[in-house]
């Protein structure tokens, strides 16, 4: 049992003094599971984050239903979603048909997807990296034009299963591209769980150093080595504030086999609040979220977090 007043917030020098949460449990971790959710129970999932605080809950991925057939009912989704201010509820789009799909429903952030290497560029879109580039500047190109905020992702930032090591220039080069294009911001996946702490911030530096400043940066670390935390505290250190995390664990790559769970957003928290870092995420409601999807998935919740409030093995 876990006593009241814990964690016992313990600040620590140089830290922000809040950082926001960007939920992907709904889209970037529902489409990892092998059944597909029912809409209606995605858009409580969804509902239920936003009512514990979480201020961007990705809603769902405009991809071809072929690609990703747990998330074909996008538009059944988002409209069930219309009491919820649509600037909280960001969606994946892969190109310029996704972008109308998400347009024509009121979606006011969009995320395009793109990947540091050629071997996952080509698994996951078909095309080369300056190819995915190419498909993806006029999709931008509209998104800002019709004022709707656009996030870049960029996965295998750290390492690749095909490739190992990617060499920091070769990010740093992408990521400026994706920038050049009108990104607003950045997201720095860690798709297979492989990058460090001093990885991390070497990154961060060389992205600073290139003209990317720290504000535009956002943090995505999976947990298949036990790093996600550590690394999550080695970007915080140098003043990240947006972090990507998933509910429950949920989560992986349908492309990359090796990439297991996302970062934890019970245990991201826990040690947020612990470091007397705001949030605005009410602990308690997230953890009962989390346990309710867990239930309704018929499996447990590989968060340490939840399972220690939830007291499960």
């Amino acid at each position: 049992m876990t006593a009241a007043g814990l964690p016992m917030e313990v600040p620590a020098e140089g830290l922000p003094t809040r950082v926001r949460i960007h939920e992907v449990g709904a889209r970037d971790g529902l489409q990892n599971e092998r059944t597909v959710v029912p809409t209606e129970v995605k858009a409580e999932f969804i509902h239920r984050l936003a009512d514990a605080g979480l201020p961007l809950v990705e809603a769902t991925s405009f991809v071809h239903p072929k690609w990703v057939p747990q998330l074909a009912d996008a538009e059944r989704l988002f409209p069930l979603l219309a009491d919820l201010d649509p600037h909280r509820l960001p969606v994946l789009v892969p190109n310029e048909r996704g972008l109308d799909r998400a347009l024509e429903l009121g979606a006011r952030r969009i995320a395009v997807f793109g990947s540091a290497t050629e071997s996952f560029a080509k698994a996951n879109l078909n095309r080369t990296v300056d190819e995915a580039l190419a498909m993806f500047a006029p999709v931008v190109a509209r998104a800002k034009d019709a004022g709707v905020h656009v996030r870049g992702y960029l996965s295998m930032c750290f390492g690749d299963p095909w490739e190992g090591p990617v060499p920091v220039a070769q990010t740093v080069r992408v990521c400026r591209e994706l920038l050049d294009l009108g990104c607003d911001e950045l997201s720095l996946g860690d798709t297979i769980g492989v990058a460090t702490p001093g990885h991390v911030q070497h990154l961060l530096a060389a992205l600073n150093e290139a003209g990317v400043p720290t504000s535009r940066l956002g943090v995505h670390f999976h947990d298949t080595y036990g790093q996600a935390l550590a690394n999550t505290f080695a970007a915080l250190q140098h003043g990240i504030t947006t972090i990507d995390a998933s509910a429950g664990g949920l989560g992986g790559c349908p492309y990359a086999k090796s990439a297991t769970g996302n970062l934890a957003t019970e245990d991201l928290v826990w040690m947020l609040h612990g470091l007397g870092i705001e949030t605005g995420v009410d602990l308690g409601r997230l953890t009962a979220t989390s346990e309710w999807m867990a239930e309704a998935l018929g499996r447990p919740s590989p968060s340490r977090t939840l399972r220690a409030l939830s007291h499960k093995e």
